[in-house]
C-alpha cells in the first residue's frame, strides 16, 4: 500500500477503529462501467461521520448551542475499485483533537478485510450567527478522545 501522510503505521492506525457503519454501492453512485464515481466516497464519509457524531451525542438539534460541525477539509485515498452493489464497512475514529476542532480518520473495508478507502478531514465547531470557531467544550473532548 502507498505512503499516507496521516498514518504513521497502518496496522496500529487499523486497529484503533472501533465504530462503524455498512455502506451499499447504489447504482446513482457509479460511472456507466458500474465504477464508484470519485466524488461517492465522500458522500459515504458523511453519513459515517453523522452516524459517529450522533452515536457519542454529539450531532443533532440540542447541539447547535454548542455551535455546529463544519467540514474545513477532506481528503480520500484509493486503494482498490468499488462497484454498484458491493457492501463496504466504512470505520470513523477522532483523530486529533485540538481547541475549537479534531481530525477524523475513515477506513473502508470490503467483503474480503481489504482496505479499499482511507481518508481524514477537519472538523471546526463554530458560532451559527458569527461563523467563528468556538471551543469545544471538555465533556465533547472527552467523549471525541475516547473512542
Amino acid at each position: 500500500m502507498k505512503n499516507i501522510s496521516y498514518i504513521d503505521n497502518m496496522d496500529t492506525w487499523r486497529e484503533e477503529f472501533t465504530f462503524s457503519t455498512p455502506i451499499k454501492i447504489r447504482f446513482s453512485e457509479t460511472d456507466m462501467f458500474g465504477h464508484v464515481n470519485n466524488v461517492s466516497p465522500f458522500i459515504y464519509f458523511e453519513e459515517a461521520r453523522i452516524e459517529f457524531l450522533s452515536s457519542l451525542g454529539l450531532f443533532g438539534e440540542n447541539q447547535a448551542r454548542d455551535g455546529i460541525p463544519i467540514v474545513a477539509d477532506l481528503q480520500c485515498d484509493y486503494h482498490k475499485q468499488l462497484f454498484f452493489g458491493q457492501k463496504i464497512d466504512l470505520f470513523v475514529k477522532a483523530s486529533h483533537v485540538g481547541t475549537s476542532s479534531f481530525d477524523i480518520h475513515y477506513m473502508a473495508l470490503n467483503k474480503s478485510g481489504e482496505v479499499c478507502l482511507t481518508g481524514r478531514g477537519r472538523m471546526v465547531y463554530v458560532n451559527p450567527t458569527t461563523g467563528k470557531p468556538v471551543p469545544l467544550r471538555g465533556e465533547m473532548k472527552e467523549k471525541l478522545q475516547s473512542n
